[in-house]
C-alpha cells in the first residue's frame, strides 16, 4: 500500500501530468483538498473508489484516512492543488507516516505561478533584467516567517517576487517594497489561475492595493512584483544569438 501524494496543478483539469492522472485513475481511495481543487480533476477515480474531500479535516483526521487505506491494503491518491513542494502542506502529512510506517511517494504537478506566467505570456527571467525568481509570502495569521526571510530582506535582491498567501496584506507589500523597487514598479495579481473565473489585475506598488480592493478578491491569489512584468526594451537571449557557440552549435567562421 502507499500514498501517492500528487500534484495537480493549478486547477484546469487537463493541466494535471500524465503520471498524476494515471495515479487517480487506478487508486481505489482518493483524498483532495476541495478548497482548491476542482471535482472534475478526480471525477477519473475507478467505480467505487472512496473519495474524501479533505477541505474540512484537520491533520489528524486526514492521517486517520490513510491508517484506514493501509489497513485496508489500499493505495491512496492524495491529491493536492499545485506542487507540492510549494506550500503543499505535505511534510507534516510525510512525517506522520514515517512514524507509521506507511509508504508513499510524490508526483510533482505545474506551481500557479509558472501557470500564471503562462497565462500572462511572461517570461519571468529577462536578460539583463531579472534573472531570479523568489517565491515567498507574508506572515498573516498563519505561522511566522523565518528570521532573514522578511520582504525587505529578500527585496533587495531586486528579484522577481512572486509572494503566495498575501492578499490580505498588500498595504504590507507596498510599503515593505516601494522604497527598493520605486512605487512605479510593476505589480500583478493573480487570481484563481487555471480556473474559469482566473482574474489578472494589473498595477503597481502604489495603487494595486486600491484596485484589488475594488475587485473584491480575498484569497487563492499570488501578487507578482518586478521590473521584469513590463521589460520589453531588452536585448536577445545569447542561447540562439548567431555569434553565442555552445556544444550543439559551432561558431561561424
Amino acid at each position: 500500500m502507499t500514498v501517492h501524494f500528487i500534484g495537480a496543478g493549478p486547477g484546469a483539469p487537463d493541466l494535471i501530468t500524465v503520471r498524476g492522472l494515471k495515479l487517480i485513475q487506478s487508486c481505489p481511495v482518493c483524498l483532495y483538498a476541495g478548497s482548491l481543487v476542482p471535482p472534475e480533476m478526480v471525477a477519473e477515480v475507478p467505480e467505487g473508489a472512496r473519495v474524501v474531500d479533505t477541505s474540512s479535516l484537520t491533520l489528524d483526521e486526514i492521517i486517520a484516512e490513510f491508517e484506514r487505506a493501509h489497513a485496508e491494503g489500499k493505495d491512496v491518491a492524495r491529491v493536492h492543488s499545485g506542487d507540492p513542494s510549494i506550500y503543499g502542506a505535505v511534510a507534516e502529512q510525510m512525517r506522520r507516516l514515517d512514524a507509521l510506517g506507511i509508504d508513499y511517494d510524490v508526483t510533482p504537478g505545474v506551481p500557479a505561478f509558472a501557470a500564471a506566467a503562462a497565462a500572462l505570456k511572461k517570461e519571468l527571467t529577462v536578460p539583463e533584467v531579472c534573472q531570479t525568481i523568489i517565491l515567498t509570502r507574508t506572515s498573516m495569521k498563519s505561522s511566522a516567517m523565518p528570521e532573514g526571510e522578511d520582504l525587505v530582506t529578500l527585496g533587495k535582491s531586486g528579484a522577481t517576487l512572486v509572494i503566495h498567501l498575501s492578499i490580505r496584506n498588500l498595504q504590507r507589500i507596498e510599503t515593505d517594497l516601494a522604497p527598493l523597487y520605486g512605487a512605479d514598479c510593476p505589480v500583478i495579481v493573480a487570481y484563481r489561475v487555471g480556473w474559469p473565473d482566473e482574474q489578472f489585475i494589473h498595477g503597481t506598488l502604489a495603487d494595486i492595493a486600491g484596485k484589488v480592493r475594488e475587485s473584491g478578491l480575498a484569497r487563492s491569489a499570488m501578487i507578482f512584483v518586478g521590473k521584469g512584468l513590463s521589460a520589453d526594451a531588452f536585448r536577445d537571449s545569447a542561447l540562439y544569438h548567431k555569434d553565442h557557440s555552445h556544444t550543439l552549435r559551432s561558431r561561424p567562421e
